[in-house]
């Protein structure tokens, strides 16, 4: 089964119009107009990013609200992003209760400002047509 799913991947590949590459593992393979970064592309991940990237720091509740989601979800996605250093997480206790603290980081900057200029180009590629 691994075989046809590698073959029917490079055929896909090989089909795909000139200047369109493929994407893998969350990564382009070679810059295109389909080389999104699938981490950011999904669309809490992207807010997550984008809160951050207007806030010096959020805390768990505060993206909860404004992502509207819930604990479990924000967690699973925010633990994506801090896996791929796009974020950082920071935990402490105020008293007795303990706070979880989000920043932005440098990749994490960069990878939405590529992202960002990435998406501006296919919105103008796609109304110069």
């Amino acid at each position: 089964m691994a075989k046809a799913q590698g073959k029917r991947r490079v055929e896909a590949e090989k089909a795909a119009p000139a200047g369109l590459h493929p994407v893998r593992g969350g990564r382009a393979v070679v810059e295109g107009p389909l080389a999104l970064d699938r981490l950011i592309h999904e669309r809490l991940r992207l807010g997550i990013l984008s809160a951050l990237a207007v806030n010096e720091s959020l805390s768990f509740n505060d993206l909860k609200k404004l992502m509207q989601t819930t604990d479990g979800n924000l967690s699973v996605h925010a633990r994506k992003l801090e896996e791929a250093e796009y974020i950082k997480c920071s935990k402490s206790f105020e008293g007795r209760v303990p706070k979880t603290e989000y920043a932005i980081t440098a990749v994490g900057r960069r990878a939405l400002e590529r992202y960002l200029d990435h998406m501006e180009a296919l919105i103008r590629a796609t109304r110069e047509r």
